[in-house]
């Protein structure tokens, strides 16, 4: 007679764990590690010399903080970013919904369009700053000439991208254009889960569409809404390669995020301290940001 240490529920169990490892071990590596490390690097001194001598850095009693706090810049980063992370999410989630709904629907080439739409979102990053800079092109580029056809050559100076004044408005479409793709296929799949009975009901009890959207789509829908949402609010807050690749932070630091910012200290101006003040505060802001959301979602599922 056979005897077992485990039963079947613990055997699975470990076994389970002994899967999970290797992801464990590349999380902590490459995830856990450099944020301790990064946190630890914003409170001292660290710069060229500590990396070409390979000594460790140096307490600096807060100094790191305190350069960022005497600086406008930081300021400034910070607010691009908020105004780059609110008006991106809130047109991708409209302009997701809206295209999500047309797509749930028998309208003619709707099938076309759920196999091609995700070619955007597949598209690498860098690739995708890349077209967009061509499209915005001052000299040749293809909105330029759209823009002159319909006002007649009334404008022939368009440069999106070298104006302070909407350069973050470019980054911004090029955002929109990249990850709208996803967040409609998700909204879509949410669609399609809504049970159909549920909503035939409504309508035999005389609720319009507008009725129906709000009383039996939407409360099916929230799940998918709220995840969709925090992943654009993360995705955008850490959007680097757009920036990096389009504007370098410009002109005139009018696209300078905190993400750019902390790679010029980084890695331009070799101030690890610096960058790494930049990218503790920026994570802390990023945290609290998706929390404070998922708290205000909590309390509406409440009421």
């Amino acid at each position: 007679m056979k005897t077992h240490f485990l039963n079947r529920r613990q055997r699975d169990g470990l076994f389970g764990f002994v899967l999970d490892i290797p992801a464990l071990a590349l999380t902590v590596a490459f995830i856990i590690v450099p944020i301790f490390d990064s946190v630890i690097k914003s409170f001292q001194e660290y710069g060229v010399r500590n990396i070409i001598s390979g000594k460790p850095g140096v307490w600096n009693n807060w100094a790191n903080y305190l350069y960022l706090s005497k600086t406008d810049l930081f300021l400034k980063a910070t607010i691009h970013t908020f105004s780059f992370v609110t008006a991106v999410v809130v047109v991708q989630f409209l302009l997701s919904l809206a295209l999500a709904l047309i797509l749930n629907t028998d309208i003619k080439g709707a099938r076309f369009l759920r196999s091609i739409m995700m070619t955007p979102w597949v598209v690498p990053t860098v690739i995708s700053a890349l077209i967009w800079m061509w499209l915005f092109q001052p000299q040749y580029g293809l909105v330029r000439y759209l823009i002159s056809i319909a006002s007649f050559g009334a404008v022939t100076d368009f440069a999106i991208l070298n104006n302070p004044k909407t350069a973050l408005m470019g980054v911004g479409i090029a955002a929109l254009w990249k990850q709208i793709p996803l967040m409609s296929l998700l909204l879509l799949a949410g669609l399609q889960n809504v049970p159909h009975d549920i909503e035939e009901a409504a309508m035999i009890d005389g609720a319009g569409k507008v009725r129906r959207f709000y009383s039996v789509v939407l409360p099916y829908l929230s799940p998918v809404i709220k995840v969709t949402i925090s992943m654009s609010i993360i995705e955008n807050f850490k959007q680097f390669p757009l920036f990096w690749t389009m504007t370098g932070g410009g002109p005139n630091n009018a696209t300078t995020t905190l993400a750019v910012l902390s790679y010029r200290e980084a890695f331009v101006s070799m101030n690890l301290g610096a960058g790494s003040a930049v990218t503790t505060l920026w994570m802390v802001m990023m945290i609290a940001v998706v929390f404070f959301y998922n708290q205000i979602f909590r309390i509406q599922d409440m009421g």
